[in-house]
Order: structure tokens, then C-alpha cells, then sequence
């Protein structure tokens, strides 16, 4: 090719595939600036500036914002130091992939959950997609407990078992809302809990559930796990729960 060969920035940006726009946003940056005709003002583009494309292109894709790039355009070589900056993009990457993979679960999760259901309140349905948002915390939690063992059980759990839990605790949180109020040992109440506890044992499973029972939570910072999660209950309702629940286990005792 022509080293010398003129592109207009129509013919550049066939050429290259960007868009003008972007081509006009480069050159006010300072980025990929083209000659220039004083009088006119139309932009003259080289093979050169081709060539500059490439390396902006390329530092794009290994996920280099453009203020970075605009400084490792000015490098003629690359060497080892190279790689400190490599391994911080590298690490942002990683991270950043697994908050898309985490979206993309939570996602087909709700997609499936409102399919099946067809309404869902919005209070609980946000409060479902927080929780989802913050299950990586809740491992680091158990992580830093040395909870590795039930943190991993958890994580393999299937998105099936995910979404029965799921929609179980829609229809757990429609009876707690239509039930609020009511003594703590109506019978219809008392079912509530029951089944509520149900489906969590059910989605542990007996393996788990031993771990748990075996585990000392008193010295764990159950505070710090519940702060980490959201409610779709009021204050006087989830104390009202809280009653139910502890006037069942009481039952549960005395038989």
C-alpha cells in the first residue's frame, strides 16, 4: 500500500470500519488527529493513521480506557514493565466477567420466575434480585468464617433448585402479607412457618443442614451476614414473623 495515499474521513471510515463520529471524538481528544485543511477544515487521513487505529483498537480490546491509551501510543517499545499494567487489566476483567456472568444468571432467573408466576409484586421481585446481586458476599462471608465447605455445597446448587427456592419464597411472602396480624398461633399462621422452614431444609439438604448444626453460630457475626441482605417486609412484620417463628420452634419443643 501507498504510504502516501490520501483518505478523506468518509473513505477512512470505510476503510477502517469506525464510524465518522467516533473518527470526529478521536481527533478532539487528541487521539487520532488527521491533517487538517486551514482554509476548509476537511480532515486528510495517511496510511500512518491506519496504523495508529490498529494499536487503539488493540489496546481497546485488551480493556484499555482511552486516556491510557492516548499514553502507550507514544511508546515506541514495550517491555516487561508492560506487564504490571497487563495484570491489573487482566485482574478488572476477571472481574468484571464475573459480575456479567452473575447478571446474566440473575436475569434468566427472573425471566423464568415471571414466566411461571406472571405477577410478581415489585417489592419482592427487587428484593429477590438484590439478594442475587449480593450472593458472592454472602460466600466471601462464610469464607472468612471458614464456612468453605458449606459456601461450596451452596455454590453448586443448581439454577433449578435456585428458582423452586425462589418461587417458593413469592408464595411464602404473598401468605405473610395476607396473614399479618393474625395471632402468632393461628393454625394458618403456624402452616406458614412450617412450610417456609420446608423449603429451606428442602433446598439444603440433609448433608448441609447437618454442617449448619454442627456449626457454632454464636461466635459467627450473623449481624454482618443478615446487613448484607434486603427484605420485603416491613419492620412490624418481619417482627411479627419472628414471633411466629419462634412461638413454632417452641412448639416444636414441647412435643
Amino acid at each position: 500500500m501507498n504510504k502516501y495515499r490520501k483518505f478523506s474521513i468518509g473513505e477512512f471510515s470505510e476503510k477502517t470500519g469506525l464510524p465518522i463520529p467516533t473518527l470526529h471524538y478521536y481527533d478532539e481528544i487528541g487521539l487520532l488527529q488527521p491533517e487538517k485543511n486551514p482554509s476548509s477544515g476537511h480532515r486528510t487521513y495517511y496510511f500512518q493513521d491506519i496504523i495508529t487505529l490498529q494499536k487503539i483498537i488493540s489496546l481497546k480490546f485488551l480493556g484499555y480506557r482511552l486516556d491510557k491509551i492516548a499514553i502507550l501510543l507514544n511508546e515506541s517499545r514495550f517491555n516487561v514493565d508492560l506487564n504490571e499494567s497487563l495484570s491489573l487489566h487482566l485482574n478488572a476483567l476477571v472481574s468484571e466477567k464475573e459480575k456479567v456472568e452473575q447478571s446474566i444468571q440473575a436475569i434468566k432467573r427472573v425471566i423464568k420466575l415471571l414466566k411461571e408466576e406472571g405477577e410478581v409484586d415489585s417489592t419482592i421481585l427487587f428484593s429477590l434480585i438484590y439478594n442475587m446481586k449480593v450472593e458472592h458476599k454472602h460466600e466471601e462471608w462464610m469464607e472468612r468464617h471458614r464456612l468453605t465447605d458449606i459456601s461450596e455445597e451452596l455454590s453448586i446448587k443448581s439454577e433449578e433448585d435456585k428458582i423452586m427456592l425462589d418461587k417458593k419464597f413469592i408464595q411464602f411472602s404473598k401468605e405473610m402479607k395476607q396473614l399479618y396480624d393474625k395471632p402468632i398461633d393461628d393454625f394458618k399462621v403456624q402452616e406458614m412457618v412450617k412450610n417456609y422452614l420446608d423449603s429451606i431444609f428442602s433446598f439444603l439438604g440433609d448433608d448441609l443442614i447437618q454442617k449448619l448444626a454442627n456449626t457454632n453460630l454464636e461466635e459467627l457475626d450473623i449481624q454482618e451476614l443478615e446487613n448484607m441482605t434486603t427484605s420485603p417486609f416491613t419492620e412490624d412484620e418481619q417482627k411479627w414473623f419472628n414471633q411466629a417463628l419462634e412461638f413454632y420452634m417452641k412448639q416444636g419443643e414441647m412435643e
